[in-house]
């Protein structure tokens, strides 16, 4: 399948909203919930993967920690709200295997920010900037590759919202779930064209 190089903002508007098919599980703590998404998580062959952090708007500030952590399969996708959570060994032991491909975009920047709570070894890791250059796609937002991967537009009205805030809304927690999920999609599609 050939897939255009660039798409515009006035194509992606003309566009379908991507919408999420299954279950957000918000994840706090160390409890049967979390027990039950490691468990889960570590058969999957395929999830998609990205990040949230607070947005800072004063120049010069230190950039917040990152506050949030998606790992979507097919029909789930898991919030780990790494502010209350931190990073706890279980969850590493996902972002180190192997046999679990972590699909996201810009990874090596959330990588870099998930090491923060604690260092570890990232194996199984795509990214999908790298991965659709190879098929000659240009564009690198996740937007703009989901506009001509999918021929589906992302929204990204929460992208700059508060991610720390102690109650999350049912607009971020679906912003959220969508950008992990889309990731895993647009990799599945590209690798069956």
């Amino acid at each position: 399948m050939q897939f255009a190089p660039k798409i515009t903002t006035e194509q992606i508007e003309q566009l379908d909203l991507v919408t999420f098919p299954g279950n957000i599980i918000v994840i706090e703590r160390e409890d049967q919930t979390f027990d039950c998404a490691i468990d889960y998580l570590k058969t999957q062959k395929i999830i998609g993967f990205d990040t949230e952090t607070k947005p800072c708007f004063i120049q010069k500030a230190p950039r917040n920690k990152m506050a949030i952590l998606q790992l979507a399969s097919a029909d789930k996708a898991f919030i780990f709200r790494l502010i209350s959570l931190g990073l706890p060994q279980r969850l590493v032991s996902i972002l180190s295997d192997p046999n679990v491909l972590k699909i996201g975009a810009a990874v090596k920047e959330d990588i870099l920010g998930l090491s923060k709570y604690r260092k570890f070894e990232p194996n199984g890791f795509i990214d999908l900037q790298t991965l659709a250059e190879k098929f000659g796609i240009a564009e690198k937002s996740v937007r703009k590759m989901s506009g001509i991967i999918l021929n589906k537009r992302v929204s990204k009205s929460q992208q700059l919202s508060n991610w720390e805030s102690s109650e999350l809304s049912e607009a971020q927690l679906r912003y959220a779930a969508i950008d992990a999920w889309v990731c895993r999609q647009m990799y599945i599609r590209l690798m069956n064209s």
